[in-house]
């Protein structure tokens, strides 16, 4: 008894030793529902400062994030002038400040802003280099975010163009028996991405359902494949894997892939949604470690990663979209464990970014805002918005491409934009 106490405490203090070493402690003290609902908030208890009478993002904070988003974009901009200047993706380089512009266009409704998106546009539209195919590392992403660009500037004839081309590289990625891997970054979902995204923003069959339709067969059909190599059919019948390893999380992983499966504008029968998607989330879900975190890859036993690209900031998003097509309340339970995890383990070493950093975590809580209404999600997307707001005064890792939309600064900016209009956030390249 006394061994086994032993190691369960080491296994503790291990575990709480890795968190100090990835992550912060959160030094925030969790939403108060009695103080907000009984009025007796004072005016500097935490609920007051961030929601007024009617419970919505107060003014006052809205004040501080938009004066913090303005000051953040200038440092960004001047930041931008030694980048990498053959770095066109979505992820690090040029398309990714334009998605910025795009977003900041939505939220403030600033024709500058428009402009500005197409002027980081155009220098990555004349340099695509047909290598890759997705949105956020290939030539998708300039197409489909050039393509919507235009759309909105009123230039129909280049929107088109660039949707041409979009279309184009959707034979590459329907060859079954190619070495094109399944996941978001590099991957088919990441091309799948591309046509939805394109669809939500300009309208529906602006791509073709036929064309959404064989990129999903060969998803499925790729999925299934791997499942029988792996004899996991009767469990897992959907397997992906990306350099030999069977990753969970959303960049590189099974959360990425089924999150994508299962958006309505792929239109995957229920039939198959529930005989194919269903028992593979299960299976991911059976993984799930006791602190509610999950693994980053299938074969991995160490709970350490609380990143969107691996662990339950990714997940999260797979479970969420679970509950609404299934309906089943396990869905939600595990999301809500997966939201205290990202509370307790947030804020992280690794920077501001969203790839694997404070902002993209604080996406989960405005998707989970989104479905349940619960102040309590939105007051913790102010809270990691204000460690946002403090931005390069807590010692964090500076990244490689310290303004990029993933990695960095432009990242950070995006959330605090979406922090003012929470109904309608969405995780960059990913959320729909």
């Amino acid at each position: 008894m006394g061994d086994s106490m032993s190691k369960r405490l080491k296994l503790v203090a291990g575990a709480e030793a890795e968190m100090e070493e990835r992550a912060f402690a959160n030094p925030y003290p969790d939403w108060d529902q009695g103080v907000f609902a009984s009025g007796t908030a004072g005016a500097d208890s935490e609920c007051s400062e961030h929601f007024d009478a009617s419970g919505k993002v107060s003014a006052s904070f809205q004040k501080k994030v938009q004066s913090k988003i303005t000051d953040l974009l200038q440092q960004m901009e001047e930041g931008l002038k030694t980048a990498d200047p053959h770095d066109f993706s979505t992820y690090t380089g040029w398309t990714g400040i334009a998605l910025l512009y795009l977003q900041l266009h939505r939220v403030t409704q600033e024709q500058s802003h428009l402009q500005r998106a197409l002027d980081y546009l155009k220098r990555t539209l004349r340099n695509l280099n047909g290598r890759r195919v997705t949105f956020l590392c290939g030539d998708a992403g300039p197409l489909a975010v050039g393509a919507v660009v235009h759309h909105k500037l009123k230039n129909e004839a280049e929107s088109k163009e660039c949707i041409t081309k979009l279309l184009q590289l959707q034979r590459s990625v329907v060859i079954s028996d190619s070495d094109l891997p399944d996941e978001l970054l590099y991957g088919r979902s990441g091309y799948l991405y591309a046509l939805l995204y394109v669809n939500t923003e300009i309208g529906p069959e602006t791509v073709p359902a036929s064309t959404i339709s064989e990129v999903v067969e060969t998803l499925l059909e790729s999925g299934k494949n791997m499942s029988k190599e792996e004899k996991k059919m009767d469990r897992c019948p959907l397997l992906y894997q990306w350099h030999r390893k069977q990753y969970v999380g959303a960049a590189h992983g099974l959360a990425g892939i089924y999150y994508m499966l299962m958006q309505p504008g792929v239109k995957v029968s229920q039939e198959m949604l529930t005989e194919l998607v269903k028992p593979s989330i299960d299976y991911v879900r059976h993984k799930k470690f006791r602190s509610g975190n999950y693994p980053s890859s299938l074969s991995n036993e160490t709970d350490r990663l609380v990143h969107w690209c691996h662990g339950a900031p990714g997940v999260i998003h797979m479970l969420i979209q679970a509950y609404m097509v299934f309906k089943e309340e396990k869905y939600l339970k595990d999301a809500v464990e997966c939201g205290e995890v990202i509370w307790q383990r947030g804020l992280l070493r690794k920077g501001y970014g969203i790839c694997h950093g404070t902002a993209g975590n604080g996406y989960s809580f405005l998707s989970l805002y989104k479905l349940t209404q619960e102040k309590k999600y939105l007051y913790r997307a102010c809270k990691f918005a204000e460690w946002c707001l403090d931005y390069g005064t807590h010692g964090c890792r500076i990244p490689d491409r310290p303004y990029s939309l993933f990695e960095g600064m432009a990242g950070a900016i995006h959330y605090l934009s979406d922090v003012l209009m929470p109904e309608t956030s969405r995780f960059p390249a990913f959320e729909l």
